[in-house]
């Protein structure tokens, strides 16, 4: 099954305040394993960036000056995300965000029934821990050393490892992806020993063994089963 894991970067947390989306990164997986193939773009949100948000994710007002507007760049994204489930973190966030440019140049939102959301994934299965990305990538051992600050490619690189971890771990992609939507079966590592049934063996008692279990019983003294004779 093909997934796309997101994440995005915005100039604060409410689209409907005027905050607008400037980054977004998508990671492709294919039966829990990444492809190799992604998705990333920044945005020019034609708004000054809070100094706020800048802290977060480093992206400064000049440096996106010279960007892309999301409308010019909305075409490559939907031909990337296609109809595939989107796994984000928080993902009602980036899904708000998504939306509203979305709506903002007139196309189609995403439906809420394509969003996985692994923090609901997390809290499920480790109810009272920590559960940010940071927080998860240490649970389940995942270098996040050169991540300084949010990127959302990076973020999202970083998140399909929590998300495999999250769904069962990488046993589940132990095949390779042959074609999207494919896994190979590995062929036995030799050829098989198809070996005959061994004959039934006898499990009759023997006259000898019949003759020394009457004279056994014999010797017992009282017992039970001549006290019952006769009840019922």
């Amino acid at each position: 099954m093909r997934e796309i894991v997101l994440d995005t970067e915005t100039t604060g947390l409410n689209p409907a305040t005027g905050d607008r989306m400037v980054e977004i990164g998508c990671v492709e997986i294919v039966n829990r394993v990444e492809t190799g193939r992604h998705y990333h773009c920044y945005f020019n949100p034609e708004r000054e960036m809070p100094f706020e948000a800048e802290a977060v994710h480093g992206l400064s007002t000049m440096f996106l000056s010279d960007k892309p507007v999301f409308p010019d760049k909305v075409e490559e994204l939907l031909d990337f995300i296609e109809d595939s489930p989107l796994v984000a973190h928080n993902a009602s966030f980036d899904f708000g965000f998504l939306n509203f440019e979305l709506q903002k140049c007139g196309r189609a939102a995403v439906s809420m029934h394509r969003m996985v959301d692994t923090l609901t994934l997390a809290r499920s299965r480790h109810p009272g821990a920590k559960h940010s990305l940071d927080a998860l990538c240490v649970r389940f051992g995942i270098d996040r050393s050169h991540r300084v600050k949010h990127g959302a490619l990076l973020d999202a690189q970083l998140l399909a490892q929590v998300y495999v971890e999250l769904t069962g771990g990488r046993q589940i992609g132990l095949g390779l992806v042959a074609e999207a939507g494919e896994i190979s079966v590995p062929k036995s590592a030799g050829p098989i020993t198809i070996r005959e049934p061994r004959p039934a063996r006898p499990h009759a008692a023997l006259a000898e063994e019949l003759e020394r279990h009457r004279a056994f019983i014999a010797q017992l003294a009282n017992p039970l089963w001549e006290r019952l004779i006769g009840v019922g």
